[in-house]
């Protein structure tokens, strides 16, 4: 097989077992610690999601959404994307020929921790404690901070 790479230094990766693809080398490191520890691909997607939402906070947080793909032999998704506020009235945006751009009707309620809850209910394997422990750590103890974020 021939393969054309516009540089010489590119390589195809090989990859067996045990991948976790991030920017951010210490949530990656945390996610593939999951994995050697015996962890599902979805407990190292939360801790490597959690993990981020500490040491690179401008590309991931706790108040965003949360969005899955799961194939175990049958398809699952998970769309997690915040839900309206319960009090809001169905009726609340009738009278707008578009939708909100500012203020609060332009938000809606986080749904990533929800949806790591979800995930790991169905998918997980350690406990979600453990999932939470290096972003909990990074967070107690410090850590070097990347260019991009600082």
């Amino acid at each position: 097989m021939r393969w054309d790479f516009p540089y010489r230094s590119q390589r195809m990766p090989t990859i067996a077992h045990q991948v976790v693809a991030t920017g951010q080398p210490l949530a990656a490191q945390a996610g593939l610690q999951v994995l050697i520890d015996g962890g599902s691909a979805v407990d190292a997607a939360i801790c490597t999601a959690a993990a981020l939402t500490v040491v690179e906070p401008t590309a991931n947080g706790l108040g965003s959404d949360a969005f899955g793909i799961i194939w175990d032999g049958a398809l699952h998704g998970l769309n997690a994307s915040g839900r309206s506020p319960a009090g809001l009235a169905r009726g609340a945006f009738d009278h707008e020929t578009e939708m909100p751009r500012l203020g609060w009707n332009a938000v809606t309620v986080p749904g990533c921790i929800s949806g790591w809850m979800a995930l790991h209910a169905r998918h997980g394997t350690l406990p979600f404690e453990r999932l939470l422990a290096p972003a909990i750590r990074y967070a107690r103890d410090g850590f070097p901070v990347s260019p991009m974020t600082a």
